[in-house]
């Protein structure tokens, strides 16, 4: 249980229950009004709204349905420009307002809308009354939210020394509430699937405590959405970390950048990967931290170079290694969409998923 006296999920949890619920809602043909608004607490950057895109995603792929987000940052809102501007009607006896685009949305059968009311703690109190209709009656004034529309609601907590005020106690209980909390064997499989940068994902599984770190006193810390932020730069301007270092140390502060540099300082000692998928090296690493760094550089080569034949001799390889390492490599290569196909095809692997590997 959190602090706040609701359940705690990790961001795969909630992605999981929450996509289930609306699935079924959708394929029973039931409004999703019946359903409570969610709202969903947890520190910056944990993966709130990373989720609220894979719940879309995971509607789409089940239901066959356009998923369409509409993100609403309250924030930059005052109670006003919730109900619209208001116009003259068309004899001008009367006041009428004019919806806002917001509240624009496609009402088709094969279309699902997702309202997502992100930061909705950051917004004065005032705002979040604003809100009290949208979350519950699903509606603002004389506009009314379609039938295939999603209401969720994100934000920070007050004690995550973020931009937040106290929630009314009467909108709170408008609402369905999940905390959000970072989970690194969660973050993993997110972080192989969406092509983060190996030194990371290696620092990562090693140091799990390193994932989120938003207690220190700095502007930069190190989080989920940091860590993503870094990757971006390894992968797109240089994973040369002395050139990148400055760019590094702005994303997830001095101390952390630090310590995620010397960890990087192991990869220069692996063996090289084209020897490793070419079956012409007998070089294996001893030590614990030296076989993490390997697997993640390992996958992120295998990512680059989908072969079968370079697939199998890396399982070939891995067969030199501790069986706990050829297990987690191949988890991690049956995690990529592009290698699943090549994968199944390995006698190591189909041997493995006989004596209980999970994947």
């Amino acid at each position: 249980m959190s602090d706040i006296g609701v359940r705690t999920l990790s961001v795969n949890q909630m992605v999981s229950m929450l996509s289930r619920v609306y699935i079924s809602l959708i394929n029973s043909n039931i409004r999703f009004k019946v359903f409570p608004s969610v709202m969903l607490w947890g520190p910056p950057g944990v993966g709130k709204s990373q989720g609220i895109r894979e719940i879309a995603n995971e509607i789409e792929k089940k239901t066959e349905r356009d998923v369409r987000i509409t993100d609403v940052r309250l924030l930059l809102f005052n109670p006003v420009d919730l109900r619209g501007i208001p116009t003259a009607n068309e004899d001008k006896t009367l006041a009428v307002w004019l919806k806002p685009q917001i509240f624009q949305m496609d009402e088709s059968d094969d279309v699902v809308n997702i309202l997502f009311l992100d930061e909705i703690t950051a917004a004065p109190t005032s705002v979040q009354a604003a809100a009290y209709q949208i979350t519950l009656d699903r509606m603002v004034g004389e506009h009314k939210l379609p039938e295939n529309c999603i209401v969720i609601a994100a934000g920070n907590r007050v004690t995550d020394k973020s931009v937040a005020y106290n929630m009314p106690r009467a909108l709170a209980n408008r609402l369905c509430h999940f905390e959000i909390e970072e989970d690194a064997g969660a973050w993993h499989d997110w972080a192989i699937k969406n092509s983060i940068h190996p030194f990371i994902t290696g620092y990562i599984e090693y140091h799990s405590t390193a994932l989120l770190r938003s207690d220190g006193p700095g502007l930069a810390f190190p989080t989920p959405r940091s860590w993503e932020m870094v990757s971006n730069v390894l992968n797109y301007v240089s994973d040369d970390i002395d050139a990148v270092f400055p760019l590094i140390v702005g994303c997830i502060g001095d101390s952390s950048a630090g310590l995620f540099r010397t960890w990087t300082e192991i990869y220069s000692g692996l063996p090289q990967m084209d020897k490793v998928f070419h079956g012409e090296t007998e070089e294996y690493p001893k030590e614990k931290e030296a076989h993490i760094a390997l697997k993640s550089a390992m996958v992120d080569y295998a990512r680059k170079h989908p072969d079968q034949q370079l697939i199998d001799s890396s399982i070939e390889y891995a067969c030199h290694l501790p069986w706990a390492f050829r297990g987690r490599l191949l988890q991690d290569y049956y995690r990529i969409q592009e290698l699943r196909e090549y994968v199944k095809e390995n006698e190591v692997f189909q041997t493995a998923v006989r004596d209980g590997l999970k994947c």
